[in-house]
């Protein structure tokens, strides 16, 4: 059998790129999925194009910039599964600009949907996350590990992230859940793609990472025994685009 085919795992930004990438693995593997994302076409347009052998993913659409729906989302996922046994946190927002000229109102939202948004669906579903190991993923960023120009408020949220889920492996470790931050260098996602054209670069997709690389890699971590736990990986596309 599948070695997922008795979980139930909850995505978040399901909808495409790196989650939705992950969400395709891990029903690959059996496990039934909760795509979650703001958009239910967009959610309902990638449970489409799963493979019919999969098992039928659920689509939960909910604005995670919002208490409300949050809770929302947390009941519709206890009604259809019951339990969880792997949450990937994989939506957040970007902005670009300098310190000096950046809006504070821009910091503000993306303080709410990177640090947030993730703080209160921790809180919300740890009650609910069981399974030997239960797994928690953080899909971060390179710049969650090193500050660049012009991208201060982003990289700030994302060194927030990275603290958020070192203390919470502290404290869910002695109860068998594991935690794993990734940090993804330039990804093809559509994110990405505006990011260059902000820029004024040339987009060149096939040299980046693929959403599959990353979902690869995060697959691995997760079918590990649950007497391993990796806490981190730092993956970069080998060619340097700027």
């Amino acid at each position: 059998m599948p070695p997922f085919s008795d979980k139930h795992a909850v995505v978040t930004g399901a909808g495409s790129g790196i989650g939705r990438a992950i969400a395709e693995a891990l029903c690959a593997q059996g496990a039934t999925v909760g795509l979650v994302g703001r958009t239910k076409s967009k959610l309902e347009r990638a449970a489409a194009d799963f493979k019919k052998d999969w098992p039928h993913p659920a689509v939960l659409a909910a604005d995670l910039s919002s208490d409300e729906e949050i809770d929302r989302l947390t009941s519709e996922v206890q009604q259809l599964f019951g339990e969880i046994q792997l949450l990937v946190l994989c939506a957040g927002e970007i902005a670009h600009g300098s310190v000096e000229s950046a809006p504070v109102t821009d910091f503000d939202k993306l303080y709410r949907a990177n640090v947030r948004a993730n703080y209160r669906l921790i809180q919300n579903f740890l009650p609910i996350l069981k399974g030997n190991p239960g797994q928690i993923v953080f899909i971060n960023s390179s710049t969650g590990l090193s500050a660049r120009p012009n991208v201060a408020q982003f990289s700030a949220t994302q060194h927030a992230l990275r603290a958020l889920a070192d203390s919470l492996r502290a404290e869910v470790n002695p109860r068998g859940i594991r935690v794993l931050g990734v940090y993804p260098g330039r990804v093809a996602t559509p994110r990405q793609e505006k990011l260059y054209s902000h820029r004024g670069a040339d987009y060149q997709p096939e040299v980046l990472l693929q959403p599959e690389d990353i979902a690869s890699v995060v697959l691995n971590a997760l079918l590990l025994p649950a007497r391993a736990e990796v806490t981190e990986i730092s993956i970069r596309p080998m060619a340097k685009t700027y």
